[in-house]
């Protein structure tokens, strides 16, 4: 009879461990999937920052602002326009 009582013991003994160890286990995953979700959402804050930044970088007022001061582009005139033709295209082209 004693030696069951032990056994049995140090079978309970040993499931509250491992429950403990499974409750502490668990608990630990759930910070961790926590940490990831706000992360996640972080991420998407950002992305969305970063999408309406894009569109507003890629409007066409400024983007003729930064060709006219920055690269010190102009509108292209009559005036100003160079037509390059090759010589042997001309007669190639007419049949």
């Amino acid at each position: 009879m004693l030696r069951l009582n032990l056994t049995l013991l140090v079978s309970v003994i040993a499931s509250a461990l491992y429950l403990v160890n499974v409750q502490y286990e668990s608990r630990r995953l759930y910070n961790e999937i926590e940490r990831a979700q706000n992360e996640a959402r972080k991420l998407e804050i950002e992305n969305e920052r970063l999408q309406v930044e894009k569109r507003a970088q890629a409007t066409s007022a400024r983007v003729e602002k930064v060709a006219r001061e920055q690269l010190r582009m102009r509108p292209a005139t009559p005036a100003i326009t160079q037509y390059v033709t090759l010589k042997g295209a001309a007669k190639e082209a007419a049949p």
